[in-house]
């Protein structure tokens, strides 16, 4: 059996399903608002490319490297993507990363519920002994998403990769290891549950 498998995770404000091409218009819509691209800092699909990402995506998938998902919210409506990548299965760590969210449901319970329902998965069912967290240094809301979660600052990689604009990218690295797993997965809970956001 592969170390990630295609899971439906399903929580009260979220729900994840396996990215499918079946996703493509609700995808599209949801990337239009905002118009997410624009972000110089974040690589994420125009409207014209939503089919050659999801094709990437997949691609991964099928090399064992990535699980992606469609994220959709509380209505069932489509509301962004999320992967597991930089898969290491020999050592039982992922990356969860390149996941965007349409405008409409940024600073919501959406993000917060994906991650809850993303880690409980690594760590509970694949007892993952890491999960990692990268982002642009620039990135600064995704920065404090990240903090938010109760991930700690492993530190930067400095020119790490040339961005599509040639700007060199310095990575912001964050990781949750096993042992402060239950600390985060209380605080997480207790955010959905008292203070939805």
């Amino acid at each position: 059996m592969a170390f990630l498998e295609p899971a439906t995770l399903q929580g009260k404000y979220a729900r994840l399903e396996p990215l499918s091409h079946d996703h493509i218009d609700g995808l599209t819509e949801a990337v239009r608002d905002g118009e997410l691209w624009k972000l110089w800092y974040t690589a994420i699909p125009t409207t014209e490319n939503m089919k050659k990402e999801i094709d990437r995506r997949l691609g991964l998938f099928a090399a064992g490297t990535m699980l992606p998902f469609t994220v959709f919210d509380a209505e069932g409506k489509i509301a962004g993507m999320t992967t597991y990548m930089n898969v290491d299965a020999a050592n039982r760590r992922v990356e969860i990363g390149s996941t965007w969210y349409a405008k409409r449901v940024q600073r919501s319970a959406v993000n917060t519920q994906c991650k809850l329902l993303l880690l409980t998965h690594a760590f509970e069912k694949l007892n993952c002994i890491a999960v990692e967290f990268r982002t642009h240094f620039f990135n600064h809301q995704s920065r404090r998403g990240i903090e938010r979660l109760g991930a700690k600052l492993d530190g930067i990689l400095r020119s790490h990769q040339i961005a599509p604009n040639g700007t060199l990218r310095d990575t912001v690295v964050y990781s949750i290891i096993a042992s402060e797993w239950p600390t985060v997965k209380a605080h997480l809970t207790y955010q959905l549950n008292e203070k939805p956001r």
